[in-house]
């Protein structure tokens, strides 16, 4: 493929853009060579500057499960953005939207909107710690919760659970209240606790990873939280602003029978706007402001345009649930294939699909945390996605990231994309 354009519009970008992108994975510096700029998308399909097609197993990272340019979310966009962009006051299709997530979630009895995935996390963190009187929080390394500097953290040395920032412009004052914790790992959970008695606000998780790739929780690891929550007071946050309504109509908690405290959500719930929210129990959501002492607020919060969106978005979803059910056997079906492929190469792939999203690692072990993740062969990755990449398909430009499947996939295009990975496969093995 020729990416000539592309090539040219990535250097003036990067004249006046740091990188020459706006969110750092899209430089691909993880795979080599040049990000591809988008012209259009249609269906299933980019299109890029250059005219080359691709079949898009990215969806704008998540929210697009029913493709781009969906009809009915393009039509409810439009309607709404003629009666005006934005008004900074209440609007009904707010209510409605939140109506509709209500009614999903057992959990939330009430939610408030924001603006993106990390506003919504950094805000029920606030919550949490307004609502307990306490501190410290704890998270999971390889699990992302937006760019907020609480969250921003690596490991400690040694056997110090406490965390260090992992960016300049993160003061340490700020993350020395955030603990690491192992994924999937119940200890070192625990040696948090045992580490910082009774002054855990929360403890916050993506019951479905999808930013160290695809890593579900085990059932009695999230168990295992809930029990150690209850006995010390704290509250179990489910950051599902890539799972919910991707994983399943109910997303992780449609899967599991963990039940949180609070609930964060994104990408789906707007259709493709930016959207961000935060739900949960009545009792801890009443701490808000204007209702309760803790503040949030946003400006463009509840934006109506995004509003509509989301809620053409998840009513569609629910007047036909067995689309999850065609969305994950189209999912198995392409993650077998190229483990097959690979397989047939001799190279071992660990695949995993939970709903509309699936991974594949280039690894020879489980991924069951990070650090297995971490073991994984990013320089076959690269190689592959790229090989992938000229063959006209689509993939996240990184090894730790989760791929997606919109309705506008056909198994036709499943099977192709096997072919051309059995091709690419074999260049690279």
């Amino acid at each position: 493929m020729i990416h000539d354009k592309s090539k040219a519009a990535f250097e003036a970008a990067k004249k006046v853009i740091p990188g020459g992108v706006d969110s750092p994975v899209r430089a691909f510096k993880s795979v080599g060579g040049t990000p591809v700029f988008i012209d259009r998308g249609e269906g299933a399909y980019l299109i890029d500057i250059d005219g080359n097609r691709y079949i898009d197993f990215v969806q704008s990272w998540g929210p697009l499960i029913f493709g781009h340019c969906d009809a009915d979310i393009e039509t409810a966009v439009i309607e709404s953005a003629k009666k005006g962009l934005s008004f900074g006051a209440p609007t009904v299709v707010e209510t409605a939207l939140a109506e509709e997530i209500v009614d999903l979630f057992d959990t939330i009895d009430k939610v408030r909107f924001v603006s993106s995935g990390t506003e919504a996390v950094m805000s029920a963190i606030r919550l949490a710690r307004g609502f307990t009187g306490r501190d410290d929080i704890v998270k999971f390394e390889g699990c992302y919760h937006g760019h907020s500097d609480s969250l921003l953290v690596q490991a400690g040395s040694g056997a110090v659970t406490f965390g260090t920032p992992s960016s300049p412009g993160v003061p340490a004052d700020l993350t020395k209240h955030t603990l690491l914790a192992k994924y999937n790992d119940l200890k070192s959970v625990e040696k948090c606790f045992t580490d910082a008695p009774d002054s855990i606000a929360c403890v916050i998780i993506e019951p479905i990873a999808g930013n160290m790739g695809l890593v579900p929780a085990q059932e009695a690891f999230l168990q295992g939280l809930r029990d150690l929550c209850d006995k010390h007071g704290a509250l179990l946050i489910f950051d599902e602003v890539m799972s919910g309504f991707r994983a399943s109509l109910k997303g992780a908690q449609g899967i599991y029978s963990v039940k949180p405290d609070l609930v964060t959500l994104g990408k789906v719930i707007g259709g493709g706007m930016p959207v961000g929210a935060f739900g949960g129990r009545e009792e801890i959501m009443n701490q808000l402001s204007p209702d309760g002492p803790v503040y949030q607020a946003g400006t463009l919060s509840g934006n109506p345009v995004a509003m509509s969106a989301g809620l053409a978005s998840l009513r569609k979803l629910k007047s036909d649930p067995s689309v999850y059910t065609s969305m994950e056997q189209k999912a198995t079906l392409l993650v077998e294939g190229f483990k097959t492929a690979a397989a047939a190469n001799g190279i071992t792939l660990q695949i995993d699909v939970r709903g509309s999203m699936f991974g594949f690692f280039f690894n020879d072990h489980e991924v069951l945390s990070f650090d297995d993740a971490l073991k994984s062969d990013t320089e076959l990755f690269a190689k592959f996605h790229q090989g992938m990449l000229n063959e006209g398909v689509y993939f996240a430009c990184s090894q730790f990231e989760t791929g997606f499947i919109s309705t506008a996939i056909t198994e036709e295009m499943i099977f192709s994309v096997i072919d051309k990975a059995q091709k690419v496969f074999k260049d690279i093995s």
